[in-house]
């Protein structure tokens, strides 16, 4: 009889994971080791260079795969290295459509470094799925979506925007840093690649800098694997084992940031200085019910505009907050906020934010699991 499938929050602690061969651990132990002896050339117990695997991070890729119910992960020194390996797939000529609402950081990578090579990059709100479809051509190799996007929480249908990829051919890669697999699984809504920035929730303690790659497909593995081992950026021991303990209370994490995601989106939503509240739980917000069909829950991610909104009152709230902390990254049992135009978002072109709505007094919130009464008294004083 076949192992019978564990459900997610067993998975987070047991997914993909074996207690250590030579003494039993039940933690994997910190390989902190470059190299591995040899009987002989060629002849190891599967690890002979670092760079190439570490059987620290092998526990946290299984891990990984685990939960995204792929069959290969892979983690790296970041999100962003993790990013530039699936970049790396791609040739010059080759014209990848992005989502456009999207992370600071991944429009400066596509845009400064790897248009110089050759590589187009085209953006669509992927809301109107025969908008996306105008957009391919013969060059199309890969469709890159994040969804909720940062930071709009824009909503995209993973699931229809799968149907024209495999249709076409392309690959279809999903960032799935703010939703978490515990929210959404990519995967199983037809997508080739997810990928996160486990610096934020999977490790969820704000103490490591992390990236991964989760895929199903061998052929897909190999040439990601290789490229892991070539390029080299990839995730050391102990930041390998900070991330596998902080994914041990991934599901217990999540479901405190969506309770009380919920309770501050609700207490802006109703607040006279608050203009607009960007949420998926609201009915209102653009595309809820596809929120609804492919998220078990929305989140701890919130985005405001106070009344009036300009970048002094914005500045003037983030800098007086006193439990939110005013701080890059997000997903951390800690309450931050961040100025998305002159901090995550600032590489991006005032007028390209501003067209997707990121203008100067946008707020962002990650919400942590903190007494939610602390956090809306917080959020009180500094509106006052």
């Amino acid at each position: 009889m076949g192992k019978k499938e564990l459900k997610f929050n067993s998975k987070a602690i047991h997914g993909g994971q074996q207690p250590d061969a030579a003494y039993g651990a039940v933690m994997p132990p910190i390989y902190q080791t470059s190299t591995y002896a040899q009987s002989t050339p060629g002849g190891h117990k599967g690890y002979e260079y670092s760079r190439g695997a570490n059987p620290t991070r092998t526990a946290l890729e299984n891990a990984l795969a685990s939960l995204e119910n792929g069959h290969f992960g892979m983690a790296f020194g970041s999100g962003m290295a993790a990013i530039d390996a699936v970049m790396k797939l791609l040739s010059p000529g080759d014209e990848v459509i992005c989502t456009s609402d999207l992370y600071g950081g991944s429009y400066r990578l596509f845009k400064k470094v790897y248009e110089k090579y050759g590589i187009k990059f085209r953006f669509s709100e992927m809301v109107d799925m025969q908008e996306l479809v105008s957009q391919i051509n013969e060059n199309t190799r890969l469709v890159w979506v994040e969804t909720p996007t940062n930071p709009m929480m824009n909503i995209i249908d993973i699931e229809a925007v799968a149907k024209i990829t495999k249709s076409h051919k392309l690959l279809l890669g999903v960032d799935n840093t703010f939703a978490t697999p515990y929210l959404q699984r990519p995967l199983d809504l037809g997508a080739d690649i997810i990928m996160h920035s486990a610096t934020k929730y999977l490790a969820g303690h704000s103490d490591v800098v992390v990236g991964a790659l989760v895929v199903k497909q061998q052929e897909l593995a190999d040439q990601l694997y290789f490229i892991q081992k070539s390029s080299g950026g990839i995730c050391g021991p102990m930041d390998s084992y900070l991330t596998l303990r902080g994914i041990k209370t991934l599901h217990v994490r999540m479901q405190r940031h969506c309770e009380n995601g919920e309770s501050i989106a609700k207490y802006l939503e109703n607040h006279s200085k608050i203009d607009k509240v960007y949420w998926p739980g609201f009915e209102h917000h653009l595309n809820h019910e596809v929120a609804k069909k492919q998220m078990t829950g929305f989140g701890g991610m919130i985005s405001f505009v106070p009344k009036g909104g300009s970048y002094e009152s914005a500045i003037k709230i983030v800098e007086n907050l006193q439990i939110f902390t005013l701080a890059e990254s997000l997903g951390g049992v800690e309450s931050l906020v961040g100025h998305p135009a002159s901090m995550s978002h600032g590489s991006i072109p005032k007028e390209e934010r501003e067209k997707n709505g990121v203008v100067d007094a946008l707020i962002r919130l990650s919400v942590g699991i903190e007494d939610v009464e602390d956090l809306i008294a917080d959020l009180e004083q500094a509106l006052n």
